[in-house]
């Protein structure tokens, strides 16, 4: 069964806003880092927020996203959410949810579940 489930996918015009969230359904998010990843066609998967395990405000951003989005989690609700603003063409890949467990980044080879993808395309 599914372990994390994404929303809040879709099409916004460039310029606009999103807001992705991802519950997790069978285990506690406070014991993961917890992460965004993103795949455009063509490209290799990258991750582009994560937030460590642990209370280190030691999150991380891609450049290319910098500024523009801002990963959060609420324990107590068992969710993380990805705030984009000020999106570009660029931006429109699927976005994945990752969590790992007890670590300090998100590497991708070290992800423990996957959500299944949600699609944003953001149009020029």
């Amino acid at each position: 069964q599914l372990q994390v489930v994404e929303s809040g996918g879709g099409l916004v015009q460039s310029g606009g806003s999103l807001r992705l969230s991802c519950a997790a359904s069978t285990f506690p998010l406070g014991d993961y880092a917890v992460g965004w990843f993103r795949q455009a066609p063509g490209m290799q998967r990258e991750e582009i927020a994560c937030m460590p395990y642990g209370d280190t405000d030691q999150d991380y951003y891609a450049d290319s996203v910098k500024g523009r989005f801002t990963i959060s989690r609420d324990n107590t609700k068992n969710t993380m959410s990805l705030q984009m603003n000020s999106l570009k063409p660029e931006d429109t890949a699927v976005y994945y949810c990752a969590v790992v467990w007890r670590a300090a980044a998100c590497v991708r080879t070290g992800v423990n579940y996957w959500g299944r993808g949600t699609q944003v395309t953001v149009s020029s």
